[in-house]
């Protein structure tokens, strides 16, 4: 199953969030490290993007990043537009506001996220009382009716029950009601799956694809899971140490991915059909640079099966990806002074 694109008139329209140049660097004893170089992307309104890679690629920290939500010892350099409304260096009691009602964020992890000692409805019913001003009575009506939106049985009772009394898929469908409460423009969901049963998070994926299709809520996913991106976005990004390798539509990066390492987690990833039997999944052999580490020349040529001498000493750019046939629906770029060429890899429904 694949994400119904939104309409052509939207994804033509201005994006509701536009990142340019967004670097993050973090203080530390032994001087500045750069943890995000040169972001760049946008969400056209109810649009889905999705952005993958390993571990300490940078993902968390970009999406962190766009709300002011990093520790003090960071610096946010660039740009981020939310609405036309800059949010790099603007005053804390602008972000405060902007947090929830027009960008909200779906966090890792519901156990640590939520409040052990509130009721899950008290902590829906307070985003409603701080930005829509609501009395106690009408949030809490409110949260029963999101409650049951985001598919919560006897959301009526539910409201009253603590954390801990809910299970895993509960309780991350309580953190998407809070996330969408005042119908944020962009929704950010930080692996909005871990942990969760397939089942469970096929019904995850659903809520998020019935958000986008009532409300034209545009979304950014972080994800480990390429099967979720394959289901659920329109869009890829994929990064790596704190860089963005490869950016297409969903369709063409997994039918003819450009960049060898987002060639390689789609090769480590289980494809049904294609990896039963002795059939082994190809490993990308090393890790990623430690932030102190890193170098200023291409980040991936250590791993790579195809890197130069010329990859070690110059970082490429982002530019299209030199296909021979039309990229169609999105561009389609990429960092690479040898990408992989035009040859097919399995297709998105095969992962989906």
């Amino acid at each position: 199953m694949t994400a119904t694109a939104p309409p052509e008139s939207l994804v033509d329209a201005p994006p509701v969030l536009d990142v340019r140049d967004l670097s993050v660097t973090f203080r530390t004893e032994t001087g500045s490290v750069s943890a995000v170089d040169g972001v760049n992307l946008s969400l056209a309104p109810g649009e889905i993007v999705g952005i993958v890679g390993e571990s300490g690629c940078g993902k968390s920290v970009t999406a962190m990043s766009l709300a002011g939500l990093l520790p003090r010892s960071a610096r946010i350099d660039g740009s981020v537009r939310l609405q036309g409304q800059e949010l790099v260096g603007a005053r804390p009691s602008t972000l405060r506001a902007a947090r929830g009602r027009d960008i909200a964020y779906i966090f890792q992890e519901p156990m640590s996220s939520l409040n052990p000692v509130l009721t899950v409805g008290r902590q829906v019913a307070e985003v409603l009382q701080v930005h829509e001003r609501l009395s106690r009575r009408e949030a809490l009506e409110r949260a029963v009716e999101l409650l049951a939106l985001v598919g919560i049985p006897s959301a009526r009772e539910r409201v009253k029950h603590y954390p801990h009394q809910l299970s895993g898929g509960m309780r991350q469908r309580v953190m998407i009601a809070m996330a969408v409460a005042c119908s944020p423009k962009v929704l950010i969901a930080d692996e909005p799956t871990t942990a969760l049963d397939v089942t469970v998070q096929a019904g995850i994926l659903d809520v998020l694809r019935d958000l986008r299709d009532r409300f034209g809520t545009s979304i950014l996913v972080i994800t480990h899971d390429l099967g979720v991106i394959a289901d659920i976005a329109d869009r890829v990004v994929v990064m790596y140490a704190g860089r963005i390798v490869e950016r297409a539509g969903v369709q063409r990066l997994f039918d003819r991915p450009q960049h060898h390492y987002a060639a390689g987690l789609l090769s480590a990833s289980p494809t049904p059909g294609r990896h039963a039997g002795t059939h082994r999944l190809q490993e990308i052999p090393g890790l990623v640079p430690v932030l102190e580490a890193q170098p200023d020349a291409c980040t991936f040529a250590d791993r790579c099966p195809a890197a130069t001498a010329r990859c070690s000493s110059a970082a490429p750019p982002l530019e299209p990806a030199p296909l021979a046939a039309d990229v169609g629906d999105h561009p389609h770029e990429v960092a690479c002074w040898h990408p992989r060429g035009d040859r097919p890899r399995p297709t998105v429904e095969e992962h989906a």
